[in-house]
């Protein structure tokens, strides 16, 4: 029996991760590696869905290429599919941030990310083929007061997703950022007052696993999804 192509998160949690992990698994039928700091958060989630729940610091080298070697004995040639879906946030007005923890931002958010892209082309590469996603936000595009530590972080998520799109795309590997434009619903969090006015994750799982079936003759480098009373 041919092996289930295989789908790594890194930076995975119990929201939009594991939506992603449900709609690869049933919807692609892919197994589905999730990385995380705390992976024993998500061995409940990892084994309904016949996964891996794995233990990486997107911020450190090691981890990272650790993670990828050790998916090179699960599946040979590493993963198919992999999102960075990893994300810090630090709010704060320019006179108070302390630099170390905005040098902490910049490193989950963009650093982090080049780690990961960078075992991934890699593999990719070799195999002629892939699809590499990074999750964005609203200050992906739109830098908000009190919030440029974040801004500047993700701003160079998508700088990277942008020129990794140009270098890889005409070698086979499809590049693509997802600006996550508005609140993503979650049980544990208050619900919008408006019918629709949080994103739901299956819908945008469904989303990135379209653009992981995107014919290369049509690819998108990025995408927006918003809800339909979020202004823009």
């Amino acid at each position: 029996m041919e092996p289930r192509p295989l789908a790594l998160i890194v930076g995975a949690g119990d929201g939009l991760s594991a939506a992603l992990a449900r709609v690869f698994t049933h919807d692609g039928g892919m197994r589905v590696a999730l990385a995380a700091r705390r992976p024993e958060r998500l061995q409940e989630l990892a084994r309904g869905l016949d996964g891996l729940a794995l233990q990486c610091d997107a911020t450190r080298p090691g981890d990272v290429e650790a993670l990828f070697s050790l998916l090179d004995q699960e599946h040979a040639g590493g993963p198919e599919v992999v999102v960075y879906n990893a994300a810090a946030r630090l709010r704060g007005a320019i006179t108070e941030l302390d630099p170390a923890q905005v040098l902490q931002i910049l490193q989950v958010n963009a650093h982090g990310a080049m780690l990961v892209a960078q075992q991934a082309a890699r593999r990719m590469l070799a195999r002629g083929n892939g699809t590499l996603l990074f999750t964005g936000a609203s200050a992906s595009v739109k830098g908000f007061a009190g919030s440029s530590a974040f801004a500047m972080g993700k701003f160079a998520l998508r700088g990277l997703a942008q020129a990794l799109a140009r270098e890889l795309s005409p070698q086979g590997v499809h590049v693509a950022h997802v600006v996550i434009d508005g609140g993503i619903a979650h049980p544990e969090r208050a619900p919008s007052a408006q019918p629709d006015g949080q994103l739901d994750p299956a819908a945008i799982a469904r989303n990135y696993w379209h653009l992981v079936c995107q014919e290369r003759s049509a690819w998108s480098w990025e995408i927006e999804l918003r809800p339909w009373v979020e202004r823009f």
